[in-house]
């Protein structure tokens, strides 16, 4: 954990953020800045940087980002509609917070 980290306080569970998902690696919880309809974010309580900063041994971790993304999207409602998955990368891909996160969005009509 980084103490500057905003994500890694919140995945401490330093702050008031209402969890939707908590497991041994990763909590799941709504964008305060939302860009759709659901608009949830996969964080792992270890503090990788970015996608840059992944090493060969984060594998496992990113599969089950996309398994929590994916049930998550079904306990949302929208597995079958439709939803976006984005990780942002450095700041010129649009990253704000430096802790790797990845993005799901959905709900449009």
């Amino acid at each position: 954990m980084t103490d500057d980290c905003l994500f890694c306080r919140i995945a401490a569970g330093r702050s008031d953020t209402r969890f939707l998902h908590e497991d041994d690696q990763l909590v799941v919880f709504r964008d305060i800045h939302p860009h759709a309809p659901i608009h949830l974010l996969i964080v792992p309580k270890r503090h990788i940087r970015s996608v840059n900063d992944l090493q060969d041994g984060d594998r496992d971790l990113l599969a089950e980002m996309f398994m929590t993304a994916r049930r998550m999207a079904r306990r949302e409602g929208i597995n079958q509609s439709g939803y976006k998955l984005l990780f942002n990368v450095e700041r010129g891909g649009g990253q704000v917070i430096f802790h790797l996160h990845l993005h799901l969005l959905g709900g449009w009509k």
